[in-house]
C-alpha cells in the first residue's frame, strides 16, 4: 500500500479552476499568418482536473480554489455536477483564469495562461476544517509559483501535518517550477510524503537521467515518487527503490490536458482505496488514457466531444 496514504477519508485538493479554450488545429501555427482550428471551451484547471477525476472514480473530493467575478456561477455548476464539494472564494475584482491550449493532430499542447483570480488565492481562503475527516492533502503546484498561494500551501501543510493528514504534491509544470527554482520548490514541499511529477519535472528536480532514477532520488526526499511517463506508463519508488511499474495503454490521443491531473486522480483514489503501488498506477494510467481520448481536461458530462459548453457570466 502508499505508505503516505493511510487508506480512506475525503480526498481535499488546493488547486486552481481555469477557464479553458481549446483550439484543435491540423497545421503548424505559422507567425503572421492563419490556422484553421476547431475551438472549443471547457472548465479546466490542474487542481479542478484531479478533484473532478477522483470524484468520477468515487473519492469524496473537496476543492480548495479562487473564481472570477466572470464565470464563477458556471464553475461551480460544473464542479458540482462532477461530484466535487467546492469550497471556493470569488474574487469581486479578477476574472477566473483563462487559459487558451493550441493542441496539434498529435494532441500535444501549447498553452497561453493569464492566472486571474488564481493567481490571489491566499490563506485568507483557507478554512482548516476542510481536512475534517480527510485522508490526503493534494497540493497542486501552480499554488506555490504564487506569492499569496505559497503562503496558503505553508498554511495548509502545517495545518494537515499537525492534523496527521499525509500531503501529495504535483510540481505542475516544468516553466513555472524552473522560474521558481529547483531547490526552494524541494524545501517548500519538505513536509509532503509523496510527489507525482511527469518524466520532465523530474528529471528537473533531480538532475538525474532517467525516470528511475528521478523516482529513487525523489522518494529519498519525500517517502513515496511516482513519475509519470504518459504513453510509457508511470513508476513508483518508495524509500529509495523502485517498487512498481505500469505499462502505458494504447488510447487514440485528441488532447493531452489534463491527463496528468487524471493520472493524478486515478493513483490517489486507488490509493485511498487501500490499492498497492502498482494497482494505483494502473488505475492513474487507465484515467489518464480516458483524458487524452477527449478534448478537454475532466471528465465528459454527455456533450459532444467539439461542441461549447453553454456559458453564462455573472
Amino acid at each position: 500500500m502508499v505508505r503516505v496514504v493511510t487508506g480512506g477519508g475525503a480526498l481535499v485538493v488546493v488547486g486552481d479552476v481555469v477557464t479553458d479554450m481549446v483550439a484543435l488545429h491540423g497545421s503548424p501555427v505559422m507567425p503572421g499568418s492563419d490556422a484553421a482550428a476547431e475551438i472549443v471551451l471547457r472548465p479546466g484547471g490542474s487542481g479542478a482536473n484531479t478533484a473532478a477525476w477522483a470524484a468520477r472514480l468515487g473519492a469524496e473530493v473537496r476543492l480548495l480554489s479562487r473564481l472570477g467575478y466572470d464565470s464563477s456561477e458556471w464553475h461551480l455548476g460544473e464542479l458540482v455536477r462532477s461530484g466535487v464539494h467546492p469550497h471556493v472564494a470569488v474574487d469581486t475584482d479578477e476574472p477566473t483564469a483563462v487559459v487558451i491550449a493550441m493542441v496539434d493532430k498529435s494532441g500535444e499542447r501549447t498553452m497561453l495562461t493569464h492566472r486571474g483570480a488564481g493567481g490571489l488565492i491566499s490563506e485568507a481562503d483557507w478554512d482548516p476544517r476542510v481536512l475534517d475527516g480527510a485522508g490526503l492533502l493534494h497540493l497542486s503546484g501552480y499554488v506555490l509559483f504564487a506569492p499569496r498561494g505559497l503562503e496558503l500551501a505553508r498554511r495548509a501543510m502545517a495545518d494537515a501535518a499537525a492534523a496527521g493528514v499525509p500531503i501529495s504534491v504535483d510540481p505542475s509544470s516544468t516553466g513555472p517550477l524552473r522560474e521558481f527554482g529547483v531547490e526552494r520548490f524541494l524545501r517548500e514541499t519538505a513536509p509532503a510524503g509523496l510527489i507525482i511529477p511527469n518524466l520532465d519535472e523530474a528529471l528537473l528536480l533531480t538532475g538525474a537521467t532517467t525516470a528511475e532514477r528521478a523516482a529513487v532520488v525523489l522518494s529519498e526526499m519525500y517517502g513515496t515518487a511516482v513519475v509519470k511517463m504518459g504513453a510509457d506508463g508511470a513508476l513508483a519508488a518508495v524509500d529509495g527503490s523502485v517498487v512498481a511499474t505500469a505499462a502505458g495503454l494504447t488510447a487514440e490521443v485528441v488532447d493531452s490536458t489534463g491527463a496528468g491531473d487524471a493520472f493524478a486522480a486515478g493513483f490517489l483514489t486507488a490509493a485511498l482505496q487501500g490499492a498497492g503501488e502498482a494497482a494505483a498506477l494502473e488505475a492513474g494510467c487507465r484515467a489518464g488514457a480516458e483524458c487524452v481520448a477527449q478534448v478537454g481536461g475532466r471528465p465528459r458530462y454527455g456533450l459532444d466531444l467539439n461542441r461549447l459548453y453553454p456559458i453564462h457570466t455573472d
